[in-house]
């Protein structure tokens, strides 16, 4: 068994690779596989520590494709189901240098959305050290809901430490109350939660790190959270009270802004998994997602250990 497993939803992507320009004037556009959780999945291997990914596509090209490129980031695909009956979700992106982009998505009734709870018994967590959850997956469908939830069930009564990213997609809910009842439900759910300023002030009406880090505190499973504050880096306080802010990477040129979440979702957790502190892993996940904005694509810049070590050399910083 692998020693990470999350659950998505690959979404084949037809990105722009026209700057600032909208979907409707773009002409130029490049096919790539992206997802959050996928995103993860795949820097977390290319780090050198080995993942599984739980999903669906259909049996279509766009679902071969999906299954040929995941397997050649060496990421599992034992528990990754074809379906016959219904289509690999795929979506159009623009590209942006600032912020994030738009896209036009075709997912409503992907094979994914389509993935039963009965999968997750087939499943086998020996060996998982850590499962990485995003509030993506059960906006997609009801029974991608419950399918993730039942695996979220699974994971906690085997004591599977876990990290959860709200990744807020209201397009994908289309019930703003629903999802902010949902995501804030499933975040006290894990050990450390990972959301950005902008998300905790539609998830509980706050910008403040502290205000939204006591939020998620309340609950009684969640021991740490921490607020992504952009290019400031992120700030972390813990059940315990301890609280700090480690400080972001300045980059001379974002390309692409997506990816950069998920790179700092993967880069705490394979710190954690070399048994790194806190602080240390609060640091890579910063740094993955500095290199990331610097490359197009959703996940292109996620480096090895080679290449981690590199850009920390050129900053005059060191993990713990």
């Amino acid at each position: 068994m692998s020693e990470v497993i999350t659950i998505g939803e690959p979404v084949v992507t037809f990105a722009s690779t026209e700057p600032d320009v909208s979907m409707a004037d773009a002409l130029n556009w490049k096919k790539i596989l992206g997802g959050a959780e996928l995103n993860v999945a795949i820097g977390i291997s290319r780090l050198g520590h080995s993942v599984d990914y739980i999903s669906q596509v259909g049996t279509d090209p766009f679902g071969e494709y999906a299954i040929n490129t995941i397997k050649s980031h060496n990421v599992g695909t034992k528990y990754i189901s074809e379906d016959s009956q219904n289509w690999t979700g795929h979506q159009l992106k623009e590209l942006v240098t600032k912020g994030d982009p738009k896209t036009f998505n075709y997912r409503t009734g992907s094979a994914a959305a389509h993935l039963t709870s009965d999968t997750i018994d087939k499943v086998n967590l020996d060996g998982v050290k850590f499962a990485h959850m995003s509030g993506i997956f059960p906006a997609i469908s009801d029974t991608a809901r419950e399918t993730f939830k039942k695996l979220y069930a699974r994971i906690n009564e085997a004591g599977i430490p876990t990290t959860f990213d709200p990744n807020l997609r209201p397009s994908l809910w289309g019930d703003d109350e629903k999802m902010i009842s949902t995501i804030n439900d499933l975040a006290r759910n894990a050990d450390i939660v990972l959301p950005g300023v902008e998300e905790g002030k539609i998830l509980m009406g706050s910008s403040d790190p502290e205000e939204i880090a006591d939020f998620y505190l309340k609950g009684e499973k969640t021991h740490t959270v921490i607020v992504k504050i952009g290019s400031k880096g992120a700030f972390v306080k813990t059940s315990d009270g301890d609280k700090y802010e480690v400080g972001g990477f300045k980059v001379d040129n974002v390309v692409d802004t997506v990816g950069a979440g998920d790179g700092f979702a993967l880069g705490v957790i394979t710190a954690l998994l070399e048994g790194k502190t806190m602080k240390s892993a609060v640091l890579r996940g910063n740094a993955v997602g500095a290199m990331q904005v610097q490359t197009p694509g959703d996940n292109d810049g996620y480096p090895d250990q080679t290449k981690l070590a590199d850009f920390y050399n050129s900053k005059g910083v060191s993990e713990e």
